[in-house]
């Protein structure tokens, strides 16, 4: 039986969320959608161009994440760096399950280094990690560390999922 709860693996750039999220959209029988695909192209140039996005490049892309999520059970993978923007997807998809994926700067920055054709350069890592607010206890987060492989983060996170 596929989970039944809306699940937003978050993170900051590099960190694994579309890799870790459709393996464990997988794992979970749920349909996967890259939030990266919903931002709106003046997002996107932005990012291409090096500079940051601030709160108002980011409001109608976290409400079109929200959209997903409120559609049904699904993984979305969304940086949610502030407690600000998950209070808006929770408030949009009530029960939203968060998946933190947490690492060092070292290895976030070698990870975006090695993807070609990306939008998002290096150079935008350092306000990423600036703006991330990890997600508090009352967030009832379940947090992975990116070192470790991904099938063993995937196969930890599914045994740690419920549908309470």
């Amino acid at each position: 039986m596929p989970y039944s709860r809306p699940v937003v693996v978050m993170g900051v750039s590099g960190s694994g969320k579309t890799t870790v999220g459709a393996a464990l959209a997988d794992a979970l029988g749920l349909p996967f959608v890259d939030g990266d695909a919903l931002h709106p192209e003046a997002n996107v140039a932005k990012m291409a161009a090096g500079i940051p996005l601030d709160d108002a490049d980011r409001a109608p892309w976290l409400d079109a994440v929200g959209a997903v999520l409120a559609a049904g059970p699904v993984v979305v993978a969304c940086s949610a760096l502030k407690r600000v923007y998950r209070d808006r997807l929770r408030d949009a998809a009530p029960g939203l399950q968060l998946v933190f994926l947490d690492g060092r700067r070292e290895l976030l920055a070698t990870r975006m280094a090695a993807r070609p054709g990306h939008f998002m350069p290096t150079t935008l890592l350092d306000s990423q990690l600036a703006t991330l607010e990890p997600p508090g206890p009352d967030e009832h987060a379940l947090t992975a560390e990116i070192a470790e492989p991904v099938a063993e983060i995937v196969t930890a996170l599914a045994e740690r999922m419920t549908d309470a």
